[in-house]
């Protein structure tokens, strides 16, 4: 049934693109500054939707004295061209690269802008493997259905110019200008090819999905107990501020990347224990106290699909997978 709902709307929106392109045109942002080189632009709580025309994730760069450095184009070709001109009403200086934090629809779909001016795109090798899955077009189908007309026909997933190798070291630095960057490998946690962006001079961490301000996180596929961890180091390099890929930017992190930390323990221990008392997901679900968390944003989107995809992985981990 949800297939065929995606195919007809997949339909009307071919049929109506010249309309969508027109409304698809007048976004406007307005970058917030963190730091003296460091902005971001906040999306709003909750999930994607054609209400919220998919701005509910967060982007970000940093402006050097020999370019910019972006992390992260948003969830729509319309909001990486208003990224775009909001950049340029801060700074004339080429914008030199992308750093994409993780190949997850609410974050790569503006790469298409900056693809055609030019900027480097980089990323996690593995999200190679992101590209060539059927996963991939599915979702873009699912997002051309649902976000209509701000993901349409034209709209495609980019890919890297450079995939980076972590395989014999976590921290990869570079420098731009007088700037130095550190991109940190996250890889494993809420995705196969997490990885953060800490601009050094000015001690801002961009986090990507690896803790979210103000929701509860998605979850899905995860692997929470490898997430956990990273958030047990996502702390090392000391930021003053972090920038999640959700919510507002974070200066008390420990206080503000402990929501992130509880749910994902709360949802291990309650499907664990399901899993150990050998109760279906269904019964261990109805059971499962939520109060905590129901009032989050995204909650109503997300925690099914969270919980059902950490009882998967407690299933796994008793079988010692």
């Amino acid at each position: 049934m949800r297939v065929w709902r995606w195919t007809m709307l997949v339909l009307c929106a071919a049929l109506l693109a010249p309309f969508g392109l027109m409304a698809a045109e007048r976004l406007t942002l307005e970058a917030i500054q963190v730091s003296p080189h460091v902005y971001y632009f906040k999306g709003e709580s909750g999930v994607a939707s054609a209400a919220n025309k998919g701005f509910m994730s967060n982007a970000g760069f940093v402006v050097t004295d020999q370019g910019v450095v972006v992390y992260d184009a948003l969830a729509t070709p319309a909001l990486g061209e208003a990224m775009l001109a909001a950049i340029r009403r801060i700074t004339q200086q080429p914008i030199r690269m992308v750093v994409v934090g993780h190949y997850h629809a609410d974050h790569i779909y503006g790469l298409q802008a900056f693809r055609q001016i030019g900027a480097e795109i980089i990323a996690h090798q593995a999200g190679q493997l992101y590209l060539s899955s059927d996963l991939a077009q599915q979702r873009l189908a699912q997002r051309r259905a649902e976000l209509y007309p701000w993901v349409d026909q034209d709209t495609q997933v980019v890919a890297a110019d450079r995939w980076l190798d972590f395989s014999t070291r976590r921290v990869l630095r570079f420098q731009v200008g007088t700037s130095h960057f550190q991109i940190i490998d996250s890889s494993g946690a809420h995705s196969a090819e997490d990885i953060l962006l800490f601009v050094e001079e000015d001690g801002v961490l961009f986090a990507g999905d690896i803790y979210f301000s103000g929701r509860i996180p998605f979850v899905g596929n995860a692997d929470s107990r490898v997430w956990l961890k990273t958030l047990e180091t996502l702390l090392d390099v000391r930021p003053q501020l972090v920038i999640p890929g959700h919510g507002a930017a974070s200066r008390d992190t420990v206080r503000d990347m402990q929501l992130t930390k509880a749910y994902l323990e709360y949802l291990r221990l309650q499907m664990g224990k399901a899993v150990q008392e050998l109760i279906s997901f269904e019964e261990a679900y109805q059971q499962t106290d939520w109060s905590q968390f129901e009032q989050l944003p995204a909650f109503q989107a997300a925690n099914r699909l969270n919980a059902f995809g950490t009882y998967i992985l407690m299933e796994k981990e008793s079988l010692g997978q």
